[in-house]
């Protein structure tokens, strides 16, 4: 009788209760060649057989990655995430040696790991073949290569040395191994990174140092994700600027999904390293939340949120707060507060307290375009704000300022002059000094020269341009501004010269022949000096993001046979004979009510919106106008409440008959009909990635809440294994399964997309700015907002950094025959660039237009006109001031404990 060819382990059988000593390291002893299913992969692989894997000439290792196919594409984070489990500074007491000895064995040559997909198959068994020069055998069983495999579990194997057993496992290997890929490089450099880590203090730490000690832990690097190159060189100039002026003055005006938050975030914890104070941001109240959770989630910085109703300070999403009153505003817990821009604009006390204080180490303005002076028909003199008020007097306050701003021209050129006189505001180096006024201050004589359309004719002249302020010793012509400074006799410090053309000595003259050139100021010019404008489309170009073309839907060049069969009229839906009467009766009620009341169009603007948006918004808007409710202004939506006051008997009547209507039994919402269509039936994509548009995953948006939680419910049903998102800012998210609904948190319904866990996503116009939902890669406006900077806001939550599609779809909902099929119908001819939808676009349309489809056309075609004029006077192009291989903090060794970052962080305001 022959031996049996399998033989059998167990920890539980074993003197010691360890199977690494007693299997594997013995069978690896002499090993010509190791093939390996290995499950995870963690920093601890080979931490029990380093010194036996080192002598096998070829070892292959496969695990799962934990990332579908098209991620890989982008990066493979969750890997990163799962090598970074423990905390960073325990992992630099237990792990340094196991990542020295992997790193060790990657570099060697001999060890080549590859991960497979997780939509291409979950690899759960474990096993693996070991060539002898004497012959080779199997194992299976159920350990992983970790320590905890091997010598703490309870782990049972099997080996089996049969030619049979032997070629079964390798068929198995090779076809896992066909379908994987090789570790990134992201993963080996953090190994790396990892295997070399020392912490070091604040004090030992150059300036242009810090921000890779303090981010290269934070949560986006763990995860295996970085801030991208332009970023980084935001970060940079922020520094190098505080290097050379001891002051920080920039405009960041980066387009939509450029990731501005994390740019001024960064900043603002490397100002809470470098320089003493507190730090105050300032953004609208729907956004402090977000701002707040983007510090936490993605740089690991702790802030304070000012809750203006409650007197106190919110401390992270823990509901933690702090305060006894409107006095604490100037007393936050953290170096970093929060505080609305809504109190600023109101003669607040919040807004006199945080005047009065002391200075602050840094402000940070987002969405400054807000901050502006009148400009419109008939303002004789533009008056500012009350924002720009503030900002105007904060800046001498403070030692460095930021502006954040996605359109920092409007309609009008002077909106760019005033943001740039809030940099100037205690910074005169910015823009000059008002006495004597710097000709800079005065975008009439100062585009001209920026555009090279005009040069100065005389030497007197173009010295008023350069010595006021003087250019410093850096930029494109920096020898040329040293020659100039070094013949004045001046010093780094110094931003004005007193000295008359007539008195400048002859190397000064010399430099300033130089300056004649009628390109000279295009690139050289206070502006450029203090703004930082990445354009989308030249970050394409160079091939440092990835360019992603948008399919609008319906689009009149494709045949209705295209879509779902959804009654498609056109570009509009086509609607029921209920909702006719309906609208046709609403029709009459605001003529009705403006023939007697100032504000008609207010109501007009209310009603017929929300109408337009679903019937579900339309019969609770309607009932609260019959029962004398407050219609509520929605977050991010540009209407005020609206109360009415007693009405006739008659306008009663015509309420009552638009509830009767869209209430009647049988009445259905034909949006709900074809988002379902679209979702389910709708496949869009190329080759293996043509998907429906539930399998791409899907972002629903709409202007009001009524609205979303009636889609969400909706879907819900339609859709009972799926589960649904419903976001619709602070305190107002859920999660439905089957139609039935859970509150969420904001953090967990974000977290369920990252995971692709939940592939529908209802939002109102809340998450329109600061959420990143780019695992979404589909997108349905279930209304028109009539503000194409709201559309291109929905668009930048899927159309941004970490998009897997080159191209994304967005379907626009709007029923036939009402004023949103007018608006649409203007707007799409004005939609034809596939990359850039809404570059030429208004950021606003007046209700007055909407009337008369031909007087809107009219209007957008001047409106457009005049944003190109201001936009072509200040068309800066940075493109080549992003190095992608410059500021590579991922593979920085020198490191901030993170215990000391938190204890600095969590300094209170004094």
């Amino acid at each position: 009788m022959t031996a049996s060819p399998i033989r059998r382990f167990s920890s539980g059988r074993t003197d010691d209760g360890r199977l690494d000593g007693g299997f594997l390291a013995k069978r690896l002893a002499g090993a010509t060649a190791y093939r390996r299913i290995a499950g995870y992969f963690r920093s601890s692989i080979f931490e029990l057989i380093g010194e036996e894997i080192a002598q096998v000439p070829r070892v292959q290792i496969v695990c799962n990655s934990e990332v579908d196919s098209g991620d890989l594409a982008v990066s493979q984070s969750a890997m990163v995430r799962r090598l970074n489990e423990a905390s960073p500074d325990l992992a630099s007491l237990l792990v340094r040696e196991r990542y020295r000895r992997l790193d060790a064995l990657l570099r060697a040559g001999n060890v080549e790991i590859r991960v497979v997909p997780r939509d291409h198959t979950f690899v759960h068994g474990k096993a693996g073949v070991i060539d002898h020069p004497r012959g080779k055998s199997c194992f299976l069983g159920s350990a992983n290569e970790t320590r905890s495999g091997f010598a703490h579990n309870y782990e049972i194997l099997w080996e089996d040395e049969s030619p049979e057993g032997v070629a079964w496992v390798e068929e198995e290997f090779e076809r896992l191994w066909r379908h994987a890929r090789p570790l990134s490089e992201g993963i080996l450099i953090e190994i790396g990174r990892a295997a070399a880590r020392v912490e070091v203090t604040f004090a030992e730490t150059p300036a242009e140092d810090v921000p890779a000690a303090a981010l290269v832990e934070s949560p986006i690097y763990r995860r295996g994700d970085q801030l991208q190159p332009w970023q980084r060189a935001f970060v940079a100039k922020f520094v190098d600027q505080r290097e050379r002026r001891r002051q920080v003055r920039l405009l960041l005006a980066d387009e939509v999904g450029l990731g501005k938050t994390l740019s001024l975030g960064a900043c603002a914890l490397a100002t809470a390293i470098l320089d003493p104070g507190p730090i105050l941001i300032l953004c609208p109240a729907n956004l402090a939340k977000n701002w707040q959770a983007e510090l936490q989630q993605h740089l690991g910085i702790p802030s304070a949120v000012w809750l203006s109703t409650q007197k106190r300070w919110l401390l992270n999403s823990e509901g933690e707060l702090f305060g006894r009153g409107v006095e604490d505003v100037v007393r936050c817990p953290f170096r970093i507060g929060i505080v609305s821009t809504g109190l600023l604009t109101a003669d607040s006390t919040e807004r006199a307290l945080l005047l009065e204080r002391g200075r602050f180490a840094l402000v940070i303005l987002d969405e400054a375009h807000k901050a502006r002076r009148s400009r419109g028909l008939g303002v004789r003199e533009p008056e500012a704000n009350n924002l720009l008020d503030f900002m105007l007097a904060v800046g001498p306050k403070t030692r460095h300022l930021l502006l954040g701003t996605a359109t920092p021209i409007q309609t009008n050129v002077g909106e760019l002059w005033d943001l740039l006189e809030v940099l100037n505001a205690g910074a005169e180096f910015v823009m000059g000094s008002a006495l004597p006024r710097s000709p800079w201050l005065d975008p009439e004589r100062a585009i001209p020269l920026m555009r090279g359309e005009t040069v100065p004719e005389r030497l007197d002249d173009l010295w008023e341009f350069v010595r006021n302020p003087l250019p410093p010793g850096d930029g494109p012509d920096a020898p040329l501004f040293l020659q100039l400074r070094h013949s004045l006799d001046v010093d780094a410090e110094a931003h004005i010269s007193d000295i008359a053309c007539s008195a400048l000595p002859y190397h000064a003259r010399a430099a300033l022949e130089h300056m004649f050139d009628g390109g000279f100021f295009r690139l050289n010019n206070p502006i450029i000096r203090h703004t930082v404008l990445r354009k989308r489309a030249t970050l394409e170009q160079r091939g440092l993001l990835a360019r992603i073309a948008v399919d609008v839907h319906p689009d009149p060049a494709r045949p209705l046979t295209d879509y779902p069969p959804v009654g498609l009229v056109g570009l509009a839906l086509d609607t029921s004979l209920a909702f006719d009467q309906a609208y046709r009766t609403a029709m009459k009620f605001i003529e009705s009510y403006s023939r007697r009341v100032n504000g008609g169009a207010m109501i007009k603007s209310v009603l017929l919106q929300r109408l337009c948006s679903s019937l579900a918004s339309g019969l609770r808007t309607t009932r609260a106008l019959l029962e004398r409710r407050v219609i509520e202004t929605e977050a991010n939506v540009d209407e005020f409440d609206v109360e009415l006051g007693p009405i006739p008997d008659s306008e009663t009547a015509l309420l009552r008959s638009i509830i009767d209507e869209l209430s009647r039994p049988g009445v259905k919402d034909p949006k709900l009909t074809a988002a379902m269509a679209f979702l389910t039936d709708m496949r869009t994509g190329d080759g293996s990635n043509r998907r429906t548009w539930l399998e791409h995953g899907c972002l629903l948006f709409t202007q009001y809440y009524d609205t979303a939680l009636w889609m969400a419910t909706e879907l819900s049903k339609m859709l009972p294994n799926e589960l649904v998102g419903l976001y619709a800012g602070a305190g107002r998210c859920s999660r439905f399964v089957g139609g039935r609904s859970e509150s969420e948190t904001r953090e967990r319904l974000l977290g369920f997309v990252d995971t692709r866990e939940l592939r529908l996503m209802v939002a109102t116009d809340a998450a329109s700015e600061g959420l990143n939902l780019q695992k979404l890669g589909t997108l349905v406006n279930i209304d028109l907002p009539w503000n194409p900077a709201r559309l291109e806001q929905r668009l930048g939550r899927i159309k941004r950094i970490g998009q897997r599609r080159s191209r994304v779809d967005m379907l626009n909902l709007v029923y036939r025959d009402t004023q949103d099929e007018r608006v649409y119908e203007v707007l799409s001819q004005r939609m034809k660039d596939r990359y850039d939808l809404f570059g030429t676009l208004p950021d606003t349309i007046d209700a007055a237009w909407v009337d008369d489809e031909k007087k809107l056309a009219e209007q957008l075609d001047l409106y457009i006109d005049r944003r190109k004029g201001a936009r072509n006077a200040f068309d800066i192009a940075h493109e080549d001031t992003v190095d992608p291989d410059a500021h590579t903090w991922e593979k920085c060794s020198r490191v901030f404990s993170r215990d000391a970052m938190e204890t600095l962080l969590k300094t209170r305001w004094t």
